[in-house]
């Protein structure tokens, strides 16, 4: 069974930094695209960043240079390194393991607050 836990979310000032971990199990994780997403109250969900097997990162334009995406296979834990953090990045954050055969896999997300 496949499981994915967010971890590292929190309040922040403005400005501030937080490092999200993404630790999955089961089968997966090495040949799978990994992601994190995230929604704000009364908004859709979004993509944040994505990052292949082979460590090829993707980000949302608004997010670039703020934001990272990392993995460590020989742990099977996906990181978002979050700086300069701003109060409309407050939202629930999900990691996502894609999944070519099938629907993809989510946790069940950690939330993050941005105090101004």
């Amino acid at each position: 069974q496949v499981q994915l836990v967010e971890s590292g979310g929190g309040l922040v000032q403005s400005g501030g930094s937080l490092r999200l971990s993404c630790a999955a199990s089961g089968s997966i994780f090495s040949g799978n695209v990994m992601a994190w997403y995230r929604q704000a109250p009364g908004k859709q969900r979004e993509l944040v960043a994505t990052i292949a097997s082979s460590s090829r990162t993707n980000y949302a334009d608004s997010l670039k240079g703020r934001f990272t995406i990392s993995r460590d296979n020989a742990k099977n834990t996906v990181y978002l390194q979050m700086n300069n953090l701003k109060p409309e990045d407050t939202a629930v954050y999900y990691c996502c393991a894609r999944n070519a055969l099938g629907p993809d896999y989510w946790g069940q997300g950690t939330q993050v607050t941005v105090s101004s």
